[in-house]
C-alpha cells in the first residue's frame, strides 16, 4: 500500500464525513420565541412580534419550524402577494391541528399567516428567509431570552452517522479490493 495512496483514502474518508455531518443535521425551531405559541399579538405595537423573532434566528434547508396554537387557529403558507393583502384563499400549505411542523424544503422566503379572518391583519404573520447551505454559517439563534428555541433533530442526526459509517465501509471495501 503506497504512502499516496493512503493519505488519498484518509483524506476522501474525513471529506465525505465533514460533508455528511455539516449538511445534514437539521434544527427545529419553537415559532415565537420564549412564548412558543402562534396567537394573535396583544397589541398593535406587537404586530411584527413574529417577523422579528424570525430576524433573530438563521434558517436552512431541512430545518422545521414548529408552531403551538388553538385548534381555533391555523398555520399557512401563501404567496408574497396574498401575504401582503392578508388573503388566505389559495395556501400552499394549510394545518389548523394546534401543533404544526413544517419542514422549510427550499433557500428563499416563505410566507407564513394565520388562516383564521382577521389575524393576519393583527400581525399574526411571518416571513421566513431561508439561507442555502454553507458550511462556515451553522445556524445561531441571537435570541437568549428564549427557553427553547430550537432543538437538534435527532432522527437527521442519526440518520447522517448511519449515512457516515456506510460511506466508510464502503470505502474501506472499495480500498481493500483495489489493493
Amino acid at each position: 500500500m503506497g504512502s499516496c495512496n493512503w493519505k488519498l483514502f484518509l483524506f476522501l474518508i474525513l471529506f465525505c464525513f465533514s460533508f455528511l455531518f455539516s449538511s445534514v443535521i437539521s434544527t427545529e425551531f419553537l415559532v415565537g420565541g420564549h412564548n412558543g405559541s402562534w396567537v394573535v399579538p396583544n397589541s398593535k405595537k406587537d404586530d411584527q412580534i413574529y417577523n422579528h423573532w424570525a430576524s433573530k434566528n438563521r434558517f436552512k434547508v431541512n430545518d422545521t419550524l414548529h408552531f403551538k396554537y388553538k385548534k381555533k387557529d391555523s398555520v399557512m403558507v401563501v404567496s408574497e402577494e396574498d401575504y401582503k393583502k392578508c388573503r388566505s384563499a389559495h395556501p400552499f400549505f394549510f394545518s389548523n391541528n394546534g401543533e404544526t411542523l413544517f419542514i422549510l424544503d427550499r433557500p428563499g422566503l416563505f410566507y407564513f399567516m394565520s388562516g383564521v379572518s382577521g389575524h393576519c391583519q393583527k400581525g399574526q404573520k411571518m416571513i421566513i428567509k431561508v439561507k442555502a447551505f454553507k458550511p462556515e454559517s451553522p445556524p445561531h439563534n441571537h435570541d437568549d431570552d428564549d427557553d427553547e428555541p430550537r432543538k437538534k433533530n435527532g432522527a437527521v442526526q442519526m440518520a447522517a452517522i448511519t449515512s457516515a459509517m456506510i460511506l466508510l465501509l464502503s470505502f474501506s471495501s472499495i480500498y481493500s479490493l483495489l489493493n
